[in-house]
């Protein structure tokens, strides 16, 4: 199979003038880059003893480094939903924190994106991976509204799914294209047992996102790099095969790394990287359990058990509603704009779109509720204290509350985990858990007997958010 390495031609290879560079401030570039399943242990900025991100670890040196990054769910879809929308799961009429290939919801119309508020202010809209908002299916009568073109992106190539689905594709956007619907054409299908198209895709991401920062560099634009991986299953291209001492998971991440670094040295060499604000983050906490126990019994099921992340120091990881689920690392870069500090306040997914449209100057929607906030005195160093205070929402697997952070202290209504694991606790709303999170980082010392008083607000502001959402969430 040898479409991959020609699906995207890049730049002319001849010399070229560097770009003339906007003012730094006048509709700077933006590129987020959201891993899949990547917890806060599995960078070595964060402390990992073998695993090696180099680059990544730039962007956190060089830039702002946010200790308390949260997602608003710690399962795929509902993430991205609030990553590109800043408004909670529950908003989303999804019902579920992840949709299936086979699933009729998808990413409503209605809704405004990132992709969208910045196409409307004049930039190109570029995506370069994962979409897992919505698929066309017989439910959905094939809709073309399922996929990222109809929600403000001029080009995409990536997989409709994750990767491990039996019947996930890897597709692309085509004008004369018509597979699965108008507008796309397909690359490859069933992904697990096509091995050169799954390996495949860290680098065909980060040549497509190379590629379209160089046609773009003379206009705003916007690129949303969203790796498959370090989901399971893991794959890696054979140049970064066997080159960790933590194995599979440490290989893969050197990719994801090095295409974090591809992407940097491009920006510089097109003399446009402080014109270019870049967001780093994941969708939520490490797949801790590894999940295909009809395999118990295959000769290499110990050694798939250590493909999995870390979401150290913080409790359980994905599908759970302890920190270790919605924790995540969290990376502001922009060159010469943003002071290289660590930032300690709390900050989330939601905060993005606010942020980047206030930024770039462009319109906030002004028809809906906004869960997010706009954070950019943070970024810019202005005055902090016009940060709204940070009130936050742990989404479950009905997309519905389970717990509610405000400031140090986190309410929990409800636990779960992907172990199964309770860890000696129960919550409900008559008997909630209280922690401080940031004296009790792996949520170990109940405080609510302690703290009445605290309970009673933090279940009250719980409650009426709950009743909020439920009254106005979903858009028509």
């Amino acid at each position: 199979m040898k479409i991959f390495p020609t699906l995207f031609s890049l730049a002319c290879a001849c010399s070229l003038p560097l770009a003339q560079a906007r003012e730094v401030m006048d509709k700077p570039n933006v590129i987020i880059i959201y891993l899949d399943d990547s917890g806060y242990g599995d960078f070595s900025y964060n402390g990992n003893p073998v695993i090696e991100t180099p680059n990544i670890s730039r962007l956190a040196h060089n830039g702002l480094n946010c200790t308390q990054f949260y997602v608003s769910s710690p399962a795929c879809s509902a993430s991205r939903y609030s990553l590109l929308t800043g408004r909670y799961p529950g908003r989303s009429g999804f019902g579920t924190w992840v949709i299936g290939p086979g699933s009729k919801p998808h990413l409503r119309s209605a809704e405004i994106t990132i992709a969208e508020g910045l196409k409307a202010n004049g930039y190109k809209t570029g995506m370069f991976g994962k979409w897992h908002l919505g698929n066309p299916n017989k439910g959905n009568q094939m809709s073309t509204e399922a996929l990222p073109l109809a929600h403000g992106f001029d080009t995409w190539v990536g997989t409709n799914v994750s990767h491990d689905y039996d019947n996930a594709k890897l597709l692309k956007s085509d004008p004369s294209g018509n597979k699965p619907v108008k507008g796309y054409s397909e690359v490859a299908k069933n992904l697990p047992s096509d091995d050169e198209a799954s390996t495949s895709l860290t680098g065909l991401y980060t040549d497509a996102a190379v590629s379209f920062i160089k046609q773009n560099k003379d206009k705003p634009f916007f690129a949303y790099v969203a790796h498959n991986q370090p989901h399971l299953g893991l794959y890696v291209s054979e140049k970064f095969k066997g080159k960790s001492k933590r194995g599979l998971l440490g290989d893969v991440m050197a990719e994801v790394d090095d295409s974090v670094g591809r992407i940097l040295q491009t920006l510089k060499d097109e003399g446009i990287d402080k014109n270019t604000l870049v967001v780093f983050s994941s969708d939520n906490g490490p797949w801790i359990l590894f999940r295909d126990l009809k395999f118990k019994n295959h000769p290499k099921y110990g050694e798939a058990r250590t493909h999995v992340g870390y979401a150290q120091p913080f409790r359980d990881g994905k599908g759970s509603t302890w920190e270790g689920g919605h924790r995540v690392p969290g990376i502001f870069y922009w060159p010469g704009v943003i002071k290289p500090q660590r930032l300690l306040a709390p900050v989330s997914t939601l905060d993005v779109l606010p942020t980047v449209l206030t930024i770039t100057g462009a319109k906030l929607p002004d028809d809906r509720k906004l869960d997010g906030r706009n954070i950019s005195p943070y970024l810019l160093g202005s005055d902090s204290q016009k940060v709204d205070d940070f009130e936050f929402i742990y989404s479950y697997f009905d997309n519905k509350p389970s717990a509610i952070r405000v400031g140090p202290w986190k309410l929990h209504i409800r636990i779960g985990s992907q172990t199964g694991n309770n860890y000696n606790f129960k919550a409900s709303e008559k008997q909630p858990l209280l922690f401080n999170v940031e004296e009790d980082l792996g949520e170990r010392i109940d405080r609510a007997s302690e703290q009445p008083e605290i309970v009673e607000r933090l279940l009250k502001k719980l409650r009426d958010k709950r009743s909020e959402i439920e009254k106005t969430g979903v858009i028509k």
